[in-house]
């Protein structure tokens, strides 16, 4: 056994990727599976998340949550959640209330808004010339919007409420 590592690879090194390892990495992918596996409702949420994936769509981008980047509001309890999505020119402005959402497109413009959420769950919010929209249902557990302006399609990061 002089010169191995006690696994037939000389000199004590990684011998990087062969048969060995490949059987290793299965027997502990089988172990996780078994002592940790992945919630089915996970699993659905996640294959759900992916069927709404529209390749031609621009992702919006987040750059403001309230929750993150807001400062506290002294006398108020339920402040709303205010978040703001970007896609190049295109802003998106949200506030998420327990009435609903409440939200602006800038510059202004005619759009379609998609509330995407749990599984195959899509409800449409109508846009006016002034790219303002409401929403009389609050978005429960994970959602992300998806807008089409006529021209393009941007669906912003997943968020939960």
């Amino acid at each position: 056994m002089s010169g191995t590592d006690g696994h037939g690879t000389p000199g004590g090194g990684f011998d990087g990727g062969g048969a060995g390892d490949a059987r290793l990495e299965e027997e502990l992918r089988q172990a996780a599976a078994v002592l940790d596996p992945v919630p089915v409702e996970l699993r659905q949420l996640a294959l759900d998340a992916y069927a709404f994936h529209d390749l031609d769509a621009r992702l919006a981008e987040l750059t403001f949550d309230s929750l993150v980047d807001g400062l506290p509001v002294r006398g108020v309890s339920e402040a709303p959640r205010l978040l703001t999505f970007r896609a190049g020119e295109l802003t998106v402005d949200v506030e998420v209330t327990a009435d609903g959402l409440i939200g602006q497109v800038l510059p202004p413009q005619r759009a379609r808004i998609e509330v995407l959420g749990g599984p195959r769950t899509v409800r449409p919010v109508s846009v006016d010339a002034l790219g303002r929209f409401t929403g009389e249902q609050p978005p429960a557990g994970p959602f992300a919007l998806r807008l089409s302006t006529g021209t393009e399609v941007i669906v912003t990061e997943w968020l939960r409420a």
